[in-house]
């Protein structure tokens, strides 16, 4: 699995061509937040001429599972990880450029830690924020990880 933004830019290009396609692409990473962008475009429009809803949860998703793929690399363990449960709010039209941000890498560290140790799976909420460039929030994500060691 990939361990930054541009490796992990490429890894969507061939396992998430959905992804790539659309323009998400992932601006900055470490072990505490990740930060994705996207442009509105023709391609990636609803018929209400903004952002579609599920663009904007393959950039806020990735916001998560990014930081969830490195935590799990960095273990060295053979875990699993899937979303088992999402919500989201929309509060304005998503137009130009949107940025999305999750800041809950630590919560990862600890629900890895738990699984290795007593071998059950274990659930992470994590959320990510959606700001169009005037710093206004157009959507929020909440995404429920599971994780648990393979074998």
């Amino acid at each position: 699995m990939a361990s930054d933004a541009s490796k992990i830019n490429m890894f969507s290009f061939f396992k998430l061509p959905s992804v790539w396609w659309t323009g998400v692409r992932l601006r900055y990473i470490d072990e505490k937040k990740a930060i994705v962008t996207v442009r509105h475009r023709w391609i990636n429009q609803n018929p209400f001429k903004s952002l579609f809803w599920a663009v904007q949860g393959m950039a806020a998703e990735l916001t998560t599972g990014a930081m969830v793929m490195n935590q799990i690399r960095k273990s060295g363990r053979n875990i699993s990880m899937l979303v088992a449960n999402n919500n989201a709010n929309f509060s304005k039209k998503a137009t130009g450029k949107i940025t999305f941000t999750c800041e809950e890498g630590h919560l990862i560290v600890d629900a890895i830690k738990k699984t290795i140790e007593t071998g059950e799976g274990q659930t992470v909420w994590m959320k990510s924020v959606g700001v169009n460039e005037d710093g206004i929030v157009v959507s929020t994500f909440n995404f429920e990880w599971t994780l648990k060691v393979k074998g």
